[in-house]
């Protein structure tokens, strides 16, 4: 394979439109060479955030109540590898376009469910976002300080990792499964669940040494002094995460402490204390003073940075040596979509021999199909 194909070049998904998530799973997709398509709708259902995730993707919009638009849905249905439905449970299989009739229609098809709520579970038919998901997951009771409410992590930990890019392990996974039998499946993910996973390791600590005590008193969740964020002279934040005891004692020494002097580092009672004194000791230089102490050596200091500081180019998800990712060293703030933006260019290279079947409304941009043209 030539160092310049990307690993899911000519892989052909549709991505039923929806909010973050499931358009981040298409990103992931399209990102490494995968021709998504977004179904849009041709009403607005959904007020801000608009998507924003839609690098190298192009769109359709399809009435799927209207037969001669869902004609055309399933034409492309025929030949997709991949459809992205994020609707609530049982909403595609009442208008009779569910796997259950896809997977007829194209045996090979994946169809990849990405739902909020466990479908089967309680909460499965009402609606919910980010917060929620961690809320019923046990997450939340995790996040935040000490006596204080719990703190959601903006919506990065529920719809992003636990939803769009579990949704993509999945994909994956059938798309292996699908080269040693030929047959596709219905690949089904939820945020509770997909998020409850990436916490396997704090569950299984729960109750342990160094997560036996409430939220805000154990090693990483804000009681050591040596796993802290600390303001520094500007009103800036610099992460401290020097766990062992030769990063520790570079801490120590960058900050013109005498470990000899001072209490031990895991004496859990003077913990309280020495938080105090390295937030003291913080607040005397600015973040870039202390980036001149610390940035180039290992005592696990780190300026919080401002999302525009970051080191730049932008870097795929993942790097590969042989079958690298499409260019992501600039992501625009907020790229535009337009719906029907390259429709006619995917009914050329979907279903050339229906092109001339196929109509595309000036105004509404809905993609239908007449058989009478046939």
């Amino acid at each position: 394979m030539a160092a310049t194909t990307p690993p899911l070049k000519g892989l052909k998904v549709l991505e039923l439109g929806g909010l973050a998530p499931s358009p981040f799973a298409g990103l992931i997709l399209a990102d490494y060479g995968a021709d998504v398509v977004r179904v849009d709708r041709p009403i607005t259902p959904f007020g801000p955030p608009r998507d924003t995730l839609c690098r190298r993707k192009r769109s359709i919009v399809i009435d799927l109540k209207r037969d001669t638009s869902r004609r055309a849905f399933i034409e492309l249905v025929k030949i997709a590898d991949v459809l992205i439905d994020p609707c609530r449970p049982g909403v595609m299989s009442r208008l009779g376009l569910g796997p259950e009739t896809l997977r007829q229609i194209n045996p090979r098809l994946i169809y990849a469910h990405l739902h909020g709520f466990r479908p089967d579970g309680m909460y499965g038919a009402r609606a919910g976002h980010d917060i929620n998901y961690l809320a019923v997951s046990g997450i939340l009771s995790l996040l935040g300080r000490k006596d204080e409410k719990p703190a959601p992590a903006c919506n990065i930990l529920g719809d992003f990792a636990g939803g769009g890019l579990v949704c993509v392990a999945g994909i994956l996974m059938a798309l292996l499964h699908r080269q040693l039998t030929g047959e596709g499946q219905v690949v089904t993910a939820n945020m509770v669940d997909g998020s409850a996973y990436l916490a396997t390791f704090p569950r299984q600590h729960l109750g342990h040494m160094n997560m036996d005590k409430p939220r805000g008193e154990n090693l990483l969740d804000g009681a050591a002094p040596f796993y802290e964020v600390y303001e520094t002279k500007d009103r800036r934040f610099v992460a401290v995460g020097a766990q062992e005891p030769q990063f520790y004692s570079l801490l120590l020494r960058g900050l013109g402490l005498d470990e000899e002097n001072m209490p031990k580092q895991w004496d859990r009672e003077k913990w309280p204390e020495m938080k105090t004194l390295l937030a003291e000791v913080f607040r005397r230089r600015t973040m870039e003073e202390w980036r001149v102490v610390f940035d180039h050596t290992d005592a696990c200091v780190s300026p919080v940075l401002e999302m525009g500081e970051t080191e730049r180019p932008y870097r795929p998800l993942v790097e590969m040596s042989e079958s690298p990712s499409l260019n992501v060293d600039v992501q625009e703030d907020f790229p535009e979509l337009k719906k029907g933006e390259g429709c006619q260019e995917v009914l050329r290279e979907w279903v050339p021999g229906l092109e001339q079947a196929m109509d595309v409304d000036d105004t509404s941009k809905l993609l239908t199909l007449g058989l009478a043209k046939l």
